[in-house]
């Protein structure tokens, strides 16, 4: 039960500072593939000397609401952290309404800047980033969701549980 604790405490405190700058995105890349996104980003994508201060520009564009996005995702992660241990139904369902408000909001988001990235590079290429987005996202979501509890989780120390 300490341990779970200590490991809430932990990512709560993360969970702040990444709300703050998303210093947490740009570690988990970083760990994941030894460079910072941007640099990932030029490496994969084959954008046209012509096409690469527009797509740049775009990129840059997109990028800062992609973290105001992430902010937003944080702060639901926040709540149900704050939460957690007196969640009741109605707070579940709050939780889990904001956590599918914000993914409806997410892909909406994706989907505006697929059609801009189009138009700047080609549905080719804005395919190409929208992969490398996507694939990016779920490690970070699967980061942040193997720190956090499932709902039930603690009550289960209080199990005995029979001596082998």
């Amino acid at each position: 039960m300490k341990k779970v604790l200590f490991i809430l405490l932990t990512f709560i405190c993360s969970a702040t500072s990444f709300a703050q700058s998303n210093k947490e995105d740009v570690a988990i890349v970083q760990s994941m593939f030894g460079k910072e996104k941007k640099a990932l980003v030029e490496q994969y994508m084959t954008v046209a000397d012509a096409k690469k201060d527009a797509f740049w520009k775009l990129y840059d564009e997109y990028e800062d609401k992609r973290k105001e996005l992430g902010r937003e995702r944080i702060s639901i992660i926040e709540a149900y952290a704050k939460d957690y241990k007196s969640l009741d139904d109605k707070k579940a369902t709050t939780l889990t309404t904001n956590k599918f408000s914000w993914t409806e909001r997410y892909t909406k988001f994706q989907q505006a800047y697929f059609t801009k990235f189009s138009a700047v590079v080609g549905a080719l290429q804005a395919s190409r980033l929208m992969q490398l987005e996507d694939y990016l996202e779920n490690n970070i979501r699967l980061f942040i969701q193997e720190q956090i509890p499932f709902i039930g989780e603690l009550d289960k120390t209080k199990v005995n549980t029979p001596a082998q």
